[in-house]
């Protein structure tokens, strides 16, 4: 039992020594006396987020090319959007704040009613075609906007809720 036991004990020790301790070095790159060059980095000119700019003649890409807003704001409708709004786009949108995706609060009057709807019926589209999507894509992180798959009625009860906030 003896013997069992220091074979066992020699074992154990030999193991712990070989696994341990061995730190590989890295190897310094080779120079040949060049000297690095500095780069100037040019200042990106202080451009407005796509989440901020203002842009009204811009339709957007899809099946909406004209929406005709009344002056009065359709309360029925707006109680609806605001069920849809709440139910499927909440996930990622919040009303008064930016989220994964930008706030929907005061956003007809930075895009047309066309190109919010035609946003809304399909993203993936616009995202593919409209310029002011794709910045907006890159800007949020390159979290697309899921398809929620909306009838034209319930998106434009859905922008009749966005004029309420």
């Amino acid at each position: 039992m003896k013997t069992t036991l220091k074979l066992m004990m020699v074992l154990f020790v030999t193991l712990l020594l070989s696994c341990g301790g061995k730190e590989e070095k890295k190897k310094e790159p080779i120079s040949y006396g060049r000297k690095e060059v500095p780069v100037k980095k040019e200042a990106k000119a202080s451009k407005t987020p796509a989440s901020k700019r203002i842009d009204l003649s811009n339709k957007g890409v899809g099946p909406i090319t004209s929406v005709t807003l009344d002056a009065e704001i359709d309360q029925n409708m707006v109680t609806e959007g605001a069920e849809i709004f709440k139910k499927m786009c909440t996930a990622c949108h919040r009303p008064n704040k930016k989220f994964i995706g930008p706030s929907p609060k005061g956003l007809l009057a930075r895009r047309s009613p066309e190109w919010i709807m035609n946003m809304i019926l399909d993203p993936e589209g616009m995202v593919k075609n409209d310029p002011l999507a794709k910045e907006l894509l890159i800007e949020f992180n390159g979290s697309p906007m899921a398809n929620q798959n909306l009838t034209e009625d319930e998106a434009r009860k859905v922008l009749e809720y966005f004029r309420t906030l």
